[in-house]
């Protein structure tokens, strides 16, 4: 397994673009540094192979490489972002992905799209969050220019602006969700179209434990997963509980600090 992470180095909550940023509330910057390396030397143990993106000053939160772009079989679609903070990301994200060797697809400016922050693969079948930072129109775009099958999920609280805050898929028959971060039309859709799911309350959700990465067999998420450990382990699957109380600051934890890079490889 290959993630892409960024350094923290010019982490900060610099702006109010969620619910959770407030400027006022001030990042320790030493203890953010150090729950970072927790989360990279964690990976490390469990056999991943992890690359760094270089970090750009005055883009904070480009430590949240999820958000850079959906990848499937060696092709990306780019984000773009909603909210004009982010936008200059953009171009350093593409330039990461081409490094990589990926081919890098773009969608129209007007379209709003957020990575994987809102695309989420349940084996080689694409979940696709909108409602806050996703237009809805993207959704067919991206499924076409990675040519896979995309499944619309509408997001119904604004805490959960990214599907990946409420919505972990595990493995290709299992979801961690929190339904009643999603509307109840696609709530039951989740419940169809998954074999297995491990349905989250909404405020062990807040606590960002959907927000998780799974690595053979071990689901790495936040200290709010504790309370998820006995259907974890039900399901087949070890907990890694890590601190992740600076990126909450800014709506972030595990997963959005983590982009897949091999999803549909085999």
């Amino acid at each position: 397994m290959a993630i892409l992470m960024c350094r923290p180095e010019y982490f900060g909550v610099e702006y109010e673009i969620n619910p959770w940023m407030h400027v006022s509330v001030k990042v320790d910057h030493t203890l953010a540094d150090t729950q970072w390396r927790t989360l990279y030397a964690a990976y490390q143990r469990l056999g991943v192979d992890i690359e760094l993106a270089e970090p750009h000053a005055g883009l904070p939160d480009m430590v949240f490489s999820a958000n850079a772009a959906a990848v499937w079989d060696g092709a990306a679609v780019l984000s773009n972002f909603r909210h004009p903070e982010r936008q200059g990301e953009e171009g350093y994200w593409r330039r990461e992905l081409e490094r990589r060797g990926f081919t890098v697809h773009a969608l129209p400016k007007e379209v709003a799209f957020e990575g994987a922050g809102d695309a989420l693969f349940v084996g080689d079948r694409l979940f696709c969050g909108y409602g806050f930072r996703t237009d809805r129109d993207a959704h067919a775009r991206v499924g076409r220019l990675l040519g896979v099958d995309v499944v619309s999920i509408e997001l119904a609280d604004p805490r959960f602006y990214h599907l990946d805050t409420c919505f972990c898929p595990l493995n290709d028959r299992t979801v961690l969700y929190a339904p009643d971060a999603l509307t109840s039309a696609s709530a039951r859709l989740v419940r169809q179209l998954v074999p297995h799911v491990i349905e989250v309350p909404l405020d062990v959700a807040a606590g960002f434990a959907c927000n998780a990465m799974p690595v053979d067999g071990c689901v790495v998420s936040s200290l709010a997963a504790g309370r998820l450990e006995a259907p974890l382990a039900d399901a087949g699957f070890d907990t890694l509980e890590l601190p992740m109380s600076e990126f909450m600051k800014s709506g972030g934890g595990v997963r959005c600090l983590s982009l897949p890079l091999d999803m549909g490889r085999s």
